[in-house]
């Protein structure tokens, strides 16, 4: 019990936003929140309509009124996607319909209609947003960059922290898309849920300690004989509600791949060369 109490007291539950909320949205888009409210999805999901564009982020599920909300909002001739999770896509293909064909676009091809898919490579633009590559939470998720604001998708939420969603999530890339948005800099991050944040880099770099001091924890938790996740996630994550503790199970599962990838990169270094007498 002792080893628990100093496991737990590393670092808590995050339900609070990790950076100061932006006051005022710019006037160049629009929030159109789902409804689709949950423990994973916040208030809903944040589909993000940017007229001068022509363009929508993310339209959310397939809910008819939501959808019917963006087709009759602003002329939209791109649909574009931060990642393929359901809560972000599962309206994608009924809106196309809606709006007589246009195309959708992310970087997995299975969520694509009518278009390519993303190539994910530094310096791409579609409909005049940078495309900045940001995997971790999915192996497909992106953020788009435009007028010194950065659309985050599930990358940085409004509120708390997002889950690693292991196996198609990766922490070692997920913490190298942190890094990446950290380097942006002050500018405002619009997430999939949750509010408006005013300060991308500081809210990366809170996520950035926060995912290190968790690896700390369940490498403090398998020491003490947590061997399996739902072990370690009953030990990390006993200040976080249940009903969450699956999604913090594909976190624990990510987060354990990658200390035993660094292991194993550990044990296959060759050792110096001893100098000769």
């Amino acid at each position: 019990m002792g080893n628990r109490r100093t496991i737990h007291s590393m670092v808590s539950h995050v339900t609070a936003p990790t950076a100061a909320l932006l006051d005022v949205l710019p006037e160049w888009v629009t929030l159109l929140r789902a409804p689709n409210p949950g423990p994973m999805t916040l208030d809903g999901t944040n589909t993000w309509v940017l007229p001068e564009h022509r363009v929508v982020i993310d339209p959310g599920p397939a809910d008819e009124g939501h959808l019917t909300a963006i087709a009759t909002h602003a002329r939209i001739d791109t649909i574009l996607l931060t990642h393929g999770h359901a809560d972000h896509v599962e309206g994608a293909a009924r809106l196309s319909e809606m709006l007589g064909g246009a195309p959708v676009v992310g970087l997995d091809p299975e969520h694509c209609v009518e278009a390519d898919p993303l190539r994910g490579r530094p310096g791409e633009e579609i409909a005049g947003l940078e495309v900045i590559f940001t995997p971790g939470h999915t192996r497909d998720s992106v953020s788009y960059r435009t007028r010194d604001v950065i659309f985050t998708g599930d990358t940085i939420l409004g509120r708390g922290t997002t889950v690693v969603a292991w196996p198609d999530g990766d922490l070692g890339n997920y913490l190298a898309s942190l890094r990446r948005l950290r380097a942006l800099g002050s500018i405002p991050a619009l997430p999939g849920h949750g509010p408006a944040l005013a300060d991308c880099a500081a809210a990366a770099t809170y996520y950035l300690e926060h995912r290190l001091a968790r690896l700390e924890q369940v490498r403090a938790a398998r020491a003490a004989g947590a061997e399996t996740a739902e072990q370690v996630v009953r030990v990390v994550y006993a200040d976080v509600d249940p009903v969450l503790w699956p999604a913090a199970e594909w976190s624990v599962r990510a987060q354990l791949a990658y200390i035993d990838s660094e292991e194993r990169r550990e044990s296959n270094r060759q050792p110096a060369e001893l100098d000769q007498p």
